[in-house]
C-alpha cells in the first residue's frame, strides 16, 4: 500500500510524525510531501528535526500568500507530484490551506489514478463561517473518501451533513499520540531555567488568529487584559510573526513590556512551558487539545471553537466575548480557582497515544 500524506502548517506536523512511524512500522511506503505553507525554521524545519520526522519526498516550497494565491499555488504544483506517485490513499490532516487544495486535486483525479482520500481530524465544526478553516475542514470532509473521526461529535456532525456512516472511523486524536512520545524529552528541557520561571507559576500565551491579531481593538484589548494578568504573574509570549508585525503597525509595543516575550519555540520547549504552567490563554486549535490531555487549565480567546470536547470534558473555557481586557481578567481570576490535573486525567476516549496505529489499520481495511 503505498500512501503519501501531506503537511503544510506546524500543526499538520505533529500529527503527521506518529502516522509516518506507524506506516513504516508496519511495512507499507509511506510518503512525504511538504507544501512549504510555513517555511520559517522554527515553524517548519526545527519540528521535522525535533520530531523525527524524514526529510520530505517532495517539497513544493510554497511560503505566504492570500488564502487564494496560496491555495492554487499548491494546487498547480501538486498535481504532477500526485501524478507521479500514483497513490493508493492521500492522507490530509487538519484544516490549512494545504488541506484542501491537495484534497481539490486529487478528487478530480482519483477516478483516473485509482487514488483514495482520507481525513485525518474530520468532522470537526466550530460553524463559524468567518473561520478560514471552517471552509478548509468542511470541504474536505465533503470529498474524503475515509474519514477519521477524534471524537463522538465529530461523527454526528457528519451524519447531520449527509455523510455516509461507512466512511467515517473513529480513530482518536493523532497529535495526542506525539505529545505522550515527547512530553519525558520535554521535560529534560532547561525551558523554565532560561526564562527565569518557576513550575505553577507563570501563565503562556499562544496568539495568532487574524480575527484577533488583524484588528487593532480587538488586538489591544487582548494585549490589555494579559498585562493586566502579568501584573500579577509572568505572562510568556512566543510572538508569532503576524501578531510582532501587528502590534508594531497598531503601536502597541508598549504593552508586551510587561511580559516574557519569546520568538516562536520549538515543539519540546513549548511543550515544556505548557506542562508546567498554571495556565494557558491560547487561540489554537491543537493548544486547547494538548492543555486538555496534560491537565493544565485553559482559557480559549475564540467566539467559538470546532472542539467542543475540550470544555464539556477536559480542562478548557471560552473567554466571554469579545475579549475585552475585564473579561481576560475575569477568566484568569477562573483559572486560579480550577486545579491543574494529572496528565490524562481529562483525556477523552482515543486520545491515549494508538490514534496512527487505528488510522494506518483504517487504510490497511
Amino acid at each position: 500500500m503505498k500512501v503519501l500524506v501531506i503537511a503544510g502548517a506546524r500543526p499538520n506536523f505533529m500529527k503527521v510524525a506518529p502516522i509516518l512511524r506507524k506506516l513504516e512500522e508496519s511495512g507499507e511506503d509511506g510518503i512525504l510531501l511538504h507544501t512549504g505553507q510555513h517555511y520559517d525554521f522554527q515553524m517548519s524545519a526545527g519540528f521535522f528535526e525535533q520530531l523525527g520526522i524524514p526529510d520530505p519526498d517532495y517539497h513544493l516550497g510554497i511560503g505566504s500568500g492570500s488564502h487564494a494565491d496560496q491555495t492554487a499555488r499548491i494546487m498547480q504544483a501538486f498535481e504532477p507530484v500526485l501524478v507521479e506517485s500514483r497513490p493508493d490513499w492521500l492522507v490530509l490532516v487538519g484544516d490549512v490551506n494545504s488541506t484542501l487544495a491537495c484534497s481539490l486535486v486529487a478528487a478530480k483525479l482519483k477516478t483516473d489514478l485509482g487514488c483514495r482520500i482520507a481525513h485525518v481530524e474530520a468532522g470537526l465544526r466550530s460553524r463559524d463561517w468567518a473561520m478560514p478553516e471552517e471552509v478548509n475542514r468542511v470541504l474536505t470532509d465533503r470529498l474524503s473518501d475515509l474519514l477519521l473521526t477524534t471524537s463522538p461529535e465529530a461523527a454526528d456532525n457528519l451524519e447531520a451533513e449527509g455523510i455516509a456512516p461507512d466512511r467515517v472511523v473513529f480513530a482518536g486524536n493523532v497529535m495526542i499520540d506525539t505529545l505522550m512520545r515527547e512530553l519525558p524529552r520535554a521535560r529534560e528541557q532547561d525551558t523554565l531555567a532560561r526564562l527565569g520561571l518557576s513550575p505553577g507559576g507563570y501563565a503562556v500565551v499562544t496568539l495568532h488568529r487574524p480575527s484577533n491579531v488583524d484588528v487593532r481593538e480587538q488586538l489591544s484589548g487582548i494585549l490589555e487584559g494579559l498585562a493586566r494578568v502579568a501584573d500579577d504573574m509572568p505572562v510568556v509570549l512566543p510572538l508569532h510573526p503576524r501578531t510582532r508585525e501587528r502590534v508594531a503597525a497598531f503601536g502597541l509595543g508598549a504593552l508586551l513590556e510587561r511580559m516574557v516575550i519569546t520568538e516562536p519555540l520549538g515543539y519540546h520547549d513549548m511543550l515544556a512551558l505548557m506542562d508546567s504552567a498554571k495556565g494557558v490563554f491560547t487561540d489554537s486549535g491543537g493548544v486547547q487539545e494538548e492543555t486538555t490531555v496534560l491537565g493544565v487549565p485553559c482559557v480559549t480567546l475564540r467566539e467559538a471553537t470546532e472542539r467542543p470536547i475540550t470544555v464539556s470534558e477536559g480542562t478548557n473555557r471560552m473567554v466571554e466575548w469579545p475579549p475585552t481586557s475585564h473579561r481576560i481578567a475575569s477568566a484568569y481570576a477562573d483559572m486560579l480557582e480550577r486545579p491543574r490535573l494529572g496528565v490524562g486525567v481529562a483525556s477523552p476516549d482515543g486520545w491515549d497515544g494508538r490514534a496512527a496505529e487505528r488510522i494506518v489499520a483504517a487504510l490497511r481495511r
